[in-house]
């Protein structure tokens, strides 16, 4: 038979991580046996020839379950179902789609996001799916379908190299954070202009990237790693403040995977210093729009006809 769609593949997904399951590569095979899916059918490849059909729509129902808390990942590559998701179970459901999803507040402010933060302007995509656009408008243009896809792409890449970055190593995080500022420009684009501070005594301060080849002036860092409930307040910014004073510094970046209080954007908005917030859904768009820690898997060109080439001369 034909591979079911991501929705119809989301109740089995969930019962085979309730049974157990560690990852999506397991519940392939099930997957298979369970819909009758021929051997020649589920070797059927995306355009990308990275992935198998099969693997993409059984990879997006685990993502839309996640984000409605039925699923979460403790580590890289690894599922477990959630007491939520065993409350769904328990109910026994006919079908999961978007729609039952909807009842779920995670996955509606997900959806939300995903659908209205704007694009980057580059070419890269996350992972090597084919992403289904949640509730897609009747009557898109291709374009617009392409567009909404690449946005709900680029949402789950973001919440990914998110997940990576909180349990990465600090100073491979602050290094990674110089390794970004630099590809935006920072230091004229060298990382040989940015320099970490020692791992203890360092003041508040763990890096700084130099703007010119003097150093005379300079771009101070700090780049903490925030449980993504933690809200940074004023009295971190303050701190801030103070170590830049003492370095007589007048540029700062204060960069978090968590986010920011309000008070703490406030605060920063009158200080005299120039300092920048970045917050952990702004930094993984700033990854992807730079390319760091991403790359490119597939790459779409859209053709039109040449009206100068057919006009008469």
């Amino acid at each position: 038979m034909a591979i079911p769609d991501y929705e119809t593949l989301m109740l089995p997904v969930l019962r085979l991580f309730g049974a157990g399951a560690k990852n999506v590569s397991e519940c392939v095979p099930k997957l298979k046996e369970e819909f009758a899916i021929t051997d020649d059918e589920a070797a059927d490849l995306l355009p990308s020839g990275r992935m198998t059909v099969l693997q993409s729509r059984a990879h997006w129902a685990r993502t839309y379950l996640s984000k409605a808390g039925l699923l979460e990942s403790p580590k890289r590559n690894q599922h477990v179902i959630t007491a939520r998701g065993h409350e769904v179970l328990a109910t026994n459901p006919t079908h999961i789609d978007n729609a039952f999803l909807d009842g779920f507040a995670g996955f509606r402010e997900w959806r939300a996001r995903a659908t209205t933060e704007p694009t980057t302007q580059d070419q890269q995509e996350g992972p090597d799916v084919a992403a289904p656009v949640p509730h897609a408008e009747t009557g898109q243009t291709p374009e617009d379908a392409m567009a909404a896809a690449h946005k709900v792409m680029n949402a789950a890449l973001r919440d990914d190299l998110l997940a990576i970055l909180q349990t990465m190593d600090p100073i491979r995080f602050e290094r990674l954070i110089l390794d970004l500022l630099a590809a935006m420009g920072y230091g004229g684009g060298d990382l040989g202009n940015g320099r970490m501070t020692r791992a203890t005594g360092d003041g508040g301060i763990d890096g700084v990237i130099d703007e010119d080849a003097l150093g005379l002036d300079a771009v101070y860092i700090q780049a903490k790693r925030y449980d993504p409930s933690y809200k940074v307040g004023r009295p971190d910014l303050q701190r801030f403040v103070g170590s830049l004073t003492g370095e007589a510094a007048t540029k700062g970046v204060f960069v978090t995977t968590s986010d920011f209080s309000r008070d703490a954007v406030a605060y920063v908005e009158k200080v005299s210093h120039r300092i920048r917030l970045i917050n952990g859904q702004r930094l993984a768009g700033l990854m992807i729009q730079y390319g760091v820690g991403v790359r490119a898997r597939s790459t779409y060109v859209i053709n039109s006809v040449d009206e100068d080439y057919f006009a008469e001369g």
